[in-house]
């Protein structure tokens, strides 16, 4: 597949004739074009590939994985089709000359751009453009058109998964020439001892048809893929031949619940501790970054993903909270479910997918922030009381997604009635230890919240007010570098604690990386390096970690204990500030917290630090005054 592409702004539809552009220039594919992130209108991209065919019996398909929104199809000037669900791939079969012309006609989104369409990450996010690259293939005359593989895990508890573990196995066969043959399915299973399986399943065509067929692959003692921290990630891999044709897919069994206390895996309670991510960078990597901050969740805010983001976090065990791109009040209820089936049946066999998102901050009554004390937590209750949502349109898409996993309706602000919270104190209203009043004074709120945190500049000479999702006025006056990312890690290690102290069962700081240069709300750069909140964060989501009970302070500061593993544990916590120092043992159930005694802050500490020994393992909480 040849990677010299050229784009340029639809100037002529061209009804039956492909649309004419005025002038082409040199882009890089996948990406978006900056050269068109002012574009009002259709951009057409264009290249030359290849026919990718050995034999003249061979059939030749090109598969476009993905568009920005509605896209149009031409190869060689004659129409192929159109892509309607952004991120489907598309195949289409072609009768190839030696060099064929490809235009791909790319509309921006009439609806659900989701989180391309705000603020949160540059304009040139809006440029509608093709999302994962294109490929052409040479499949066999017969070969199997589509493969799909569903896991399906009977009722569990405690682990048990006894009854029921099976994968629903569907597959299209497209018959070049009459067949009269099997499908050779067969199961084996990745990274781990366990029973394999194969069968024939017959297959019957005429030349130029196209059948489907289906098979249930029961599995017996079947192994469960976890989140990481709580048990491996066992897969298995399905695999269907058809004479020359051979298709793979690798899926994982698993049960996701929801209750008032959290999420349930496999019929056993976990916490959810991670980071929302936006568009843009490397997928693997920031699933790494993720891991690397002891994060068992990445929520895909606003925005669909890869599917190697799915596959890493498969791989990795971290759990997604998958969003529909839906920000904002618009929400056409028809369209809202054609893309819920579609981001169903795209993503519904990867394991780690565990709950959906369907809108976003329909209103924000804090657009305008507020200041800190008295006042402000009147005005803070004000506005959440004056916030109207209408929640049917959400509510009625969620409806048609599938009941197999929870599904968040709406997240949002206070006031919006929201099924998940944005809560931003110290940074938009009120001060960081403020979150304790805000979860007292609406406990609904600490149940699950989906945003939380706080931004910061990556240079002095970065201009707060060219940033996506920075607004210059939420950073302190004169604030440099160096002191908003001290403002930052403080701010999100104060409010992340406070919800583990409170036994939230899922919540995510926003966000895991900036989208653009300069700075953000991010907790690495837009490069991925990391700012001083990661190494903050991480400390602070570390599985069982000892956390005071508010900003430290000179006088005295509670100490709790917080066991996010199914474990008992009993551990020595020891503190540290100043010429000050004690130690104690704290018994802590699993999923619990536990009082690990006071520490006593002298007026000269510069900082605390926490320590807590569980077997031969110590782990480290730091603080500075």
């Amino acid at each position: 597949m040849t990677d010299d592409w050229t784009a340029g702004v639809v100037t002529d539809p061209g009804g039956d004739d492909p649309p004419a552009v005025e002038r082409w220039q040199p882009v890089s594919i996948p990406g978006r074009p900056a050269a068109f992130a002012d574009a009002d209108g259709p951009i057409a991209y264009r290249t030359m590939v290849p026919d990718p065919r050995d034999e003249a019996s061979e059939r030749a398909l090109l598969a476009v994985r993905g568009t920005d929104g509605p896209a149009e199809i031409w190869l060689n000037g004659s129409r192929l089709g159109s892509q309607d669900h952004p991120f489907v791939p598309t195949r289409f079969e072609f009768e190839p000359r030696p060099e064929n012309e490809l235009l791909v006609v790319c509309e921006p989104p009439d609806s659900f751009a989701g989180i391309h369409a705000t603020d949160a990450v540059p304009d040139r996010f809006d440029t509608p453009g093709i999302r994962w690259g294109v490929a052409v293939e040479s499949r066999p005359r017969t070969f199997l058109r589509s493969f799909e593989a569903r896991p399906r895990l009977g009722p569990v508890s405690a682990g048990d998964a006894s009854e029921g573990a099976a994968i629903d196995v569907t597959l299209e066969v497209d018959a070049g020439a009459a067949i009269d043959d099997a499908v050779t399915l067969s199961l084996r299973p990745e990274g781990f001892r366990g029973g394999a399986a194969m069968e024939r399943v017959p297959v019957q065509a005429e030349a130029g048809e196209r059948t489907t067929v289906s098979r249930t692959l029961t599995i017996r003692e079947p192994s469960l893929w976890w989140p990481r921290e709580y048990g491996p990630q066992d897969r298995y891999t399905v695999r269907a031949k058809l004479e020359g044709d051979t298709r793979e897919r690798t899926v994982g069994l698993r049960r996701v619940e929801r209750d008032d206390e959290g999420l349930l895996v496999n019929g056993r309670r976990v916490r959810a501790r991670g980071f929302t991510r936006l568009p843009g960078g490397d997928p693997r990597a920031d699933v790494d970054r993720a891991v690397d901050a002891n994060a068992t969740l990445l929520r895909a805010r606003g925005h669909v993903p890869s599917p190697s983001f799915y596959e890493a976090c498969d791989e990795a065990g971290v759990l997604v909270w998958q969003d529909l791109p839906a920000c904002g009040a618009d929400l056409p209820v028809e369209r809202g479910t054609e893309l819920a089936t579609a981001l169903a049946e795209a993503y519904g066999g990867h394991p780690s997918l565990a709950m959906y998102g369907v809108q976003d901050r329909p209103t924000d009554p804090y657009a305008e922030p507020l200041g800190t004390g008295l006042l402000a937590k009147l005005a803070v209750r004000y506005r959440a009381w004056r916030a109207s949502v209408d929640r049917e349109p959400a509510d009625e898409i969620a409806e048609t997604l599938p009941d197999e996993l929870p599904v968040v309706s709406v997240a949002g602000p206070p006031g919006t009635d929201p099924d998940a919270a944005h809560l931003f104190p110290g940074w938009r209203y009120l001060a960081a230890a403020d979150i304790d009043w805000l979860l007292e004074t609406y406990p609904s709120l600490g149940e699950v919240v989906g945003r939380f945190g706080a931004g910061s500049l990556t240079t002095d000479e970065a201009d707060p007010a060219t940033i996506p999702g920075l607004e210059p006025a939420l950073l302190a006056d004169g604030a440099d570098a160096a002191d908003s990312q001290r403002e930052q890690a403080r701010i999100l290690k104060t409010v992340a604690e406070t919800l583990r102290r409170r036994e939230c069962g899922v919540l995510a700081a926003s966000t895991l990386r900036d989208p653009a240069s300069g700075g953000g709300m991010g907790v690495h750069t837009a490069d991925g390096e990391p700012k001083r909140a990661a190494a903050a964060i991480a400390q602070s989501y570390e599985p069982i970690q000892a956390v005071l009970d508010g900003p430290p302070t000179p006088g005295t500061a509670g100490i709790t204990l917080c066991n996010d593993s199914h474990e008992a544990v009993e551990a020595t916590v020891g503190w540290r500030a100043g010429e000050e120092m004690a130690a104690t043992t704290v018994d802590v159930d699993p999923l619990e917290t536990a009082s690990a005694g006071t520490a006593r802050i002298p007026p000269d500490a510069d900082r605390v630090d926490l320590e807590v020994a569980v077997g031969d393992r110590a782990v480290r909480n730091r603080y500075y005054l």
